[in-house]
C-alpha cells in the first residue's frame, strides 16, 4: 500500500494527512488509474521550476501599540473631569484633576518658610545693628498682632457658617422633608431612583445631627478668645469645613432628587429647584468664607515663624557654625516645598501618549483612592496583530518574516506587515502550546480599530528558482517518497527528496528530478 501527499487547512492552521490509493479509487478515479497499468493512456505533471513560499497561517487581533491605564500615586477628592471616553488627546493633555486647595494652602506655608530661612541666612551673613534687632522685634509683634487678629475673627466667621447651612437646610429646604429633624426624615415627593430617595432621606439625618453639634461646637465658642486658646479656634474652624461638606453632599443630592422627582406639578418642581439652588448658593459662600480665612490664619502664621526666625538670627550673630546651620535650614525647606509640588503635579493626570480615552470612571466630588485605575488611554490609529502560533509551526517563523493579513472588516483588501516579536515563553490554551507573535503593520491605517479579527498568513520561507511538483504527484510509502514515471513504456519509481510546501498544493523538489520533467499523474488530477 502506498499513499498520495496532500496538504489541508483545518481551524486557520496547516496541516499534513495521508490520503492512501484505496481512498482515490473509491473517489472516482478507479478507472484511469487501473487503466493505466493495463496499457491505456496516462497523465502527466511536468516539473516546473520557479518561486515557492511557505506560509504560515493563524489568526489574530489588532491591539494598540500603547496602551495606558492612568492612577492618583496618592487619594483624593476629584475636582474636574476634563476629558471623556472616545475623546481624542494629545502628549499632555490634562483628563483628571484633584482638589489642591490644602496641598496649595502647604505650599504657600512652605514657601514662606523659604523666604524666612533665606532671610536668616542673610542677616547671619550680613551681621546686625541695634536698629536692625528693634525692627525685627517690631515686626514680629505686628505679625503677632495680625495673626491673633485672624484668630479673633474665627468665631463670627463660624457662627455665620452654621447660620447659612441652618438656614439651607432647615429653612430653604424645610419643604423637601416630612418629620424632617426625626430619626426618620423622609422625601416628601417621589422619586424615580429609589436609591437617591434612599440617600436622600440618611443624608438629611447626617445633616440634622451635624446641624445639632455645630450649634453646640458655637456656643462654646463664645468663651474662646485668640489669647487663651489659638487651638480651639483653629479646630472649630476645620471642623466647619468638615460639617459644610456634609451639608454639600446633602443638598447636591436632593439637587438629584428634585431633578428625578415625579408626580409633582411643574409649578412645585420650578419651586423645589429655585430653593435648592438657593441653599446650595449660600453653603457654597459660607464655605468660601471658611476656606478664606484657614488661608488667611496659615499666611499670617507663616508671616510670625518669619518674623520670629528673624529676630532670632538677629541676636544670636552671625558665627561659621550659625551660617552653615542657617545654611542647612534653607535647603531643608526648598526640599520641602519642592515636595509639596510634586504632590500637586501628582494631582493631576495627563495623557502621556496621544490618543484616545477609552475607560472614564472619575466623577466630580468623588475620592479617587491612591493607585486605583481611573482613566485609561489607547494610542490611535497605532495599532499591531498579536497572534498565537502552535509549537509545531513557531520553528518556521522569524523575526522579520513579511505577513498578508485580512480583515472580516475590510473584505477583499490585504493589509502588509511583518513579524516584529516571538515571546519566548510559551502560552497554554486549552492544553495546546501556543507562542505569542506580534505583527506591525507596513503602513497605518485610519481605519483600522482595536479588537479586530484577522487572518494573517507569514511567509516563513522563500525559495527563488527552485524545482515545483503538485503534492498529489507524489507518493510516500514505507521506503521512502518518490514519484512514478515512464521509462520505456514502463513505470518505474524516481525518489525525490521535498523541500517546503506552499499553500497551494505545490511542493519543493530538492534533488531526484529536473525541470521540464514528466512524471505520471498519481492523483489522477486533470490537466
Amino acid at each position: 500500500m502506498r499513499s498520495i501527499i496532500m496538504d489541508t487547512a483545518g481551524a486557520g492552521k496547516k496541516r499534513v494527512i495521508f490520503i492512501t490509493a484505496a481512498v482515490l479509487v473509491v473517489a472516482g478515479g478507479a478507472y484511469l488509474w487501473f487503466g493505466s497499468r493495463n496499457g491505456q493512456g496516462y497523465q502527466f505533471v511536468s516539473v516546473t521550476q520557479g518561486t515557492i513560499a511557505q506560509v504560515v497561517s493563524v489568526t489574530g487581533n489588532t491591539t494598540p501599540i500603547n496602551s495606558v491605564d492612568l492612577s492618583f500615586p496618592a487619594g483624593g477628592t476629584i475636582a474636574a473631569v476634563y476629558k471623556n471616553a472616545g475623546d481624542r488627546v494629545s502628549n499632555g493633555t490634562v483628563l483628571v484633576q484633584l482638589d489642591t486647595n490644602s496641598l496649595q494652602a502647604q505650599l504657600a506655608q512652605a514657601q514662606a518658610a523659604v523666604d524666612a530661612a533665606q532671610a536668616t541666612l542673610e542677616n547671619l551673613q550680613a551681621g546686625a545693628t541695634p536698629q536692625e534687632v528693634q525692627v525685627s522685634k517690631t515686626a514680629l509683634a505686628s505679625a503677632q498682632q495680625t495673626l491673633a487678629n485672624a484668630y479673633s475673627s474665627i468665631p463670627n466667621a463660624v457662627v455665620d457658617a452654621y447660620a447659612k447651612a441652618n438656614d439651607a437646610v432647615r429653612n430653604q429646604i424645610s419643604a423637601f422633608y416630612n418629620n424632617p429633624d426625626t430619626t426618620n426624615p423622609q422625601l416628601s415627593f417621589s422619586v424615580s431612583d429609589s436609591q437617591v430617595m434612599n440617600n436622600a432621606n440618611s443624608e438629611r439625618i447626617q445633616a440634622g445631627a451635624v446641624l445639632d453639634a455645630w450649634a453646640n461646637e458655637t456656643a462654646a465658642l463664645s468663651s474662646v478668645t485668640s489669647t487663651s486658646s489659638t487651638s480651639t479656634l483653629a479646630l472649630a474652624l476645620s471642623h466647619s469645613t468638615d460639617h459644610l461638606s456634609v451639608i454639600t453632599t446633602m443638598l447636591n443630592t436632593d439637587a438629584v432628587a428634585i431633578v428625578d422627582a415625579i408626580g409633582i406639578t411643574n409649578t412645585t418642581a420650578a419651586t423645589y429647584k429655585n430653593a435648592i439652588a438657593s441653599a446650595i448658593t449660600e453653603v457654597n459662600t459660607a464655605a468660601s468664607a471658611i476656606t478664606t480665612l484657614q488661608q488667611n490664619i496659615a499666611s499670617e502664621d507663616a508671616a510670625v515663624a518669619q518674623a520670629e526666625a528673624q529676630l532670632a538670627a538677629t541676636l544670636a550673630g552671625s558665627t561659621s557654625q550659625a551660617i552653615a546651620a542657617q545654611q542647612a535650614q534653607v535647603e531643608q525647606a526648598q526640599a520641602n516645598v519642592q515636595n509639596i509640588k510634586v504632590q500637586i503635579a501628582n494631582a493631576t493626570l495627563a495623557s502621556p501618549i496621544d490618543g484616545v480615552v477609552t475607560v472614564q470612571n472619575a466623577k466630580v466630588g468623588e475620592v479617587a483612592a491612591a493607585g486605583q485605575t481611573v482613566t485609561s488611554v489607547i494610542s490611535a490609529n497605532h495599532f499591531e496583530v498579536d497572534t498565537y502560533v502552535p509549537e509545531t509551526d513557531i520553528g518556521k517563523v522569524a523575526i522579520g518574516d513579511p505577513v498578508d493579513m485580512t480583515f472580516d472588516a475590510f473584505p477583499g483588501e490585504t493589509f502588509k506587515g511583518k513579524v516584529f516579536y516571538i515571546d519566548p515563553a510559551e502560552t497554554i490554551q486549552g492544553g495546546v502550546v501556543d507562542y505569542l507573535v506580534k505583527v506591525s503593520f507596513n503602513a497605518p491605517d485610519t481605519r483600522i480599530k482595536s479588537g479586530l479579527t484577522a487572518n494573517l498568513d507569514i511567509n516563513t520561507q522563500t525559495d527563488q528558482n527552485a524545482l515545483i511538483l503538485p503534492q498529489y504527484a507524489i507518493v510516500q510509502n514505507a521506503s521512502g517518497t518518490y514519484v512514478d514515471v515512464l521509462k520505456n513504456g514502463k513505470e518505474a519509481q524516481v525518489p525525490v527528496t521535498l523541500g517546503i510546501r506552499d499553500q497551494n498544493g505545490n511542493v519543493e523538489i530538492l534533488s531526484g528530478l529536473t525541470k521540464g520533467q514528466q512524471v505520471i499523474n498519481v492523483g489522477l488530477k486533470a490537466q
